[in-house]
This record gives C-alpha cells, structure tokens and sequence, in this order.
C-alpha cells in the first residue's frame, strides 16, 4: 500500500534525524518566541499500533464504545493493556482514497509534533485495515458538554476562567511557540477537552493547516469550520491567518460567559446578541443567569474585553493570541486608543476597559488604548 510505504519513510526519516539537525532547522525560529529557543523539533515520541491492539482497546469498536461523530472521522474509546485510557480516531471515507491519505498525513504530520500543556498529544497512528490516529483520553469530555448539561449543576466561574486562560495559552503556543505554525480553525467548545483537573486541551487537528513563518494567509477551499464560528474573511473569501482562529476564539469567550451555544434554537448567533452589550461596555447581563452572582468580576472583565475584541469584523483591528493571553493574564493595561482602520471606525463602536459597568448602560464616548511591551496583532 503506498500510505504504508510513504509512512514508513517519512518515520524512518524522523528517526534519522538527530539532535543536532532539528535545532539547525529550528534556529530561524528563535527570535520568535522565547520557547523557541528552548522547545527544538523533537523527534516524535508517537509510534505505531496493531489493528489488534486497538481493536482490542475498542472492544472491536462496539457502539457502547462510541463517543463522537464528525463528517470525516468517528471516534471511539478505549484501555490498553497497560491501563493507558485512549481515544481513536477513526477516518471515515473522503471523496477518494486518496484524498483520505492525505488528509491522514496531514493530520499526522500537524498534530505529531506538538508539546504544550493545553494541547491533545498524539500517541500512535494505526494504518491497518483502516486509518486511525490515538490520543488520550479525556473522561470529562468537552467545554461543550459540562457548559451546556442542563442535568447538573452549572459550570463554576473559577472552572470556566481557568479553561479560558488555559485555551489561550495553549492557541498561542501553536501561533507563536510551536516550531511549526499552526492555524487550527475549528476552535470551539467542542473541541476543547478537559482532563480530570479541568485542564483544557486544544483537540481535533482536522481542519488545521501549517502558516510557514513568511506568509501572512493562506487561501484553503472548501470553507470548512462550525457556522457561529467563523471568521467573516473565511467565510466569504476562504483567507485563512492566525486571527481566524482568534475570532473562534473570542465567540468561545462569550459561550464561556455567557452559557449560550454559538448559534441558539431560533438561528440567531451568539456574536449578534453580545454585541449589543459589548458595544456599551455592560457586562452583568452577558453572565450565565445560572451562576447569579457567583463570578469574579475583574475576571469577567478580563473575559468580556478580550471577546469583543476578538470578534472584530475586520481581521486588523483583532488582537494576537499574544495580546489576548496579555489581557487575560493581566499583563496588559488599557491606556490608549486601539487604533483601527479608518473604514471601520464608523462601523463598530468601541468601548474601553475601564468603560465597563455592570450596572448601568453607560455609552462609551472614548475609546480606550490596548498597550503592552508586544507590538499590536495584525493580519499576518
């Protein structure tokens, strides 16, 4: 089989190459980020598993087994013999065998080598029979399902917080850290797993594609992505750049905020009834009405800042997941005005940080001044 042949090259190519050469190869990297400099292109920890032992894991992919379903792959859990929980993930057929391939690859070849904290690591692949990538697994589930299971009780404001904090930090380690850019464009609440200590994970590399550090887009058709999600510049011209994720980012924001889906039982979206609200710098009424008072209000300041920023209509005026991980954190102050392009100033009012109330509806007739020790985001 030439998916065989073709992998079995390109693992016995990584394990050839030695230390010496991935730090080479990771050197024009390092003035861009400080974990460059200390993060070099290891060889992948990953290896190959028999069809035998995740069919065993599987319990031959029994349905009980099953735990999600997508238009390209189904995914199901398991326990290997050494105890270890593991998610496979199934590829389901694409237009061609072909076309299956080399969307295996690339996922493969994307996902392989990331190390962060917040992001799903890859465990092995298995190429019999079928094609079937191994991670992890998360019993808790997604963001998704502990937000919006109206059985239990509401998701606590500490819990969300830390998903918040830890989804940026991982989003900007694949932006700004990872020896590779990656562009993931399928950020949601889905795809956000938690482990036992609600840790968020960055999962599902499906959609995502590498941005060579010299290109500031790229363009990619079909347009694929989850509707509520995606960025106006994607949806319309198919351009893909780090700010499209930082506009799923920040409709993940409100969702985390707010309680509410991206796009509710009447169709209206998520982003149309927050603007509203942003726009005049309240925030109590964006709060989940399940938590009352019980949420920290600096933090939701925080939150609600770095959303409406996010989802700026024009990729410019979004900041990076740099500046982002900076409000959130608390890193960055407010003082000046964040400068957009002319021919948006008229189309979207801005509020500033210090502009929010809680209480009333203030209008916000200055504009505040996003600032930090790192340069503003652009569209690159």
């Amino acid at each position: 089989m030439q998916l065989k042949r073709m992998l079995s090259f390109r693992i016995g190519r990584r394990r050839r190459r030695g230390e010496e050469e991935n730090a080479e190869k990771n050197a024009p990297l390092a003035h861009e980020s400080k974990a460059a400099e200390t993060q070099p292109l290891h060889k992948p920890t990953w290896r190959c598993f028999s069809y035998e032992e995740i069919r065993k894991a599987t319990n031959g992919f029994r349905q009980d087994n099953l735990v999600g379903r997508g238009g390209f792959a189904e995914v199901y859990k398991g326990v290997l013999e050494d105890g270890q929980a593991i998610a496979v993930k199934r590829l389901k057929s694409a237009s061609s065998e072909e076309q299956k391939e080399k969307d295996f690859l690339t996922e493969l070849g994307t996902v392989g080598h990331v190390r962060h904290p917040n992001v799903s690591s890859l465990l092995g692949c298995c190429i019999d029979r079928d094609l079937h990538l191994v991670f992890e697994f998360f019993s808790r589930g997604s963001v998704s399902s502990n937000l919006h299971d109206e059985s239990s009780p509401p998701m606590a404001w500490k819990l969300r917080y830390g998903v918040a904090l830890g989804t940026a930090r991982g989003l900007h380690y694949l932006h700004k850290e990872c020896p590779r850019r990656i562009i993931h464009r399928d950020i949601k609440a889905s795809n956000i797993l938690l482990t036992t200590n609600f840790e968020p994970q960055i999962s599902d590399f499906g959609l995502a594609k590498w941005l060579p550090s010299e290109w500031t887009h790229r363009a990619v058709a079909p347009i694929e992505g989850t509707f509520g999600c995606l960025a106006p510049e994607y949806f319309m011209h198919g351009i893909v750049h780090d700010k499209t994720d930082v506009f799923a980012f920040g409709v993940f924001l409100l969702e985390i905020i707010s309680g509410r889906k991206p796009v509710d039982g009447s169709h209206k979206s998520l982003i149309s009834w927050a603007k509203p609200y942003l726009n005049d710098g309240t925030m109590k009424i964006l709060v989940d009405a399940r938590l009352g008072d019980q949420y920290d209000h600096e933090q939701l300041r925080k939150l609600t800042f770095a959303a409406s920023l996010c989802i700026k209509a024009t990729p410019a005026c979004r900041p990076s997941m740099t500046e982002v991980l900076g409000i959130i954190e608390g890193n960055m102050t407010m003082q000046d005005e964040w400068k957009m392009p002319k021919e948006d100033e008229e189309e979207e009012e801005f509020w500033g940080f210090d502009d929010l109330d809680e209480d009333e509806d203030d209008e916000c007739d200055t504009p505040s001044l996003l600032s930090s020790s790192s340069s503003t985001g652009s569209s690159q």
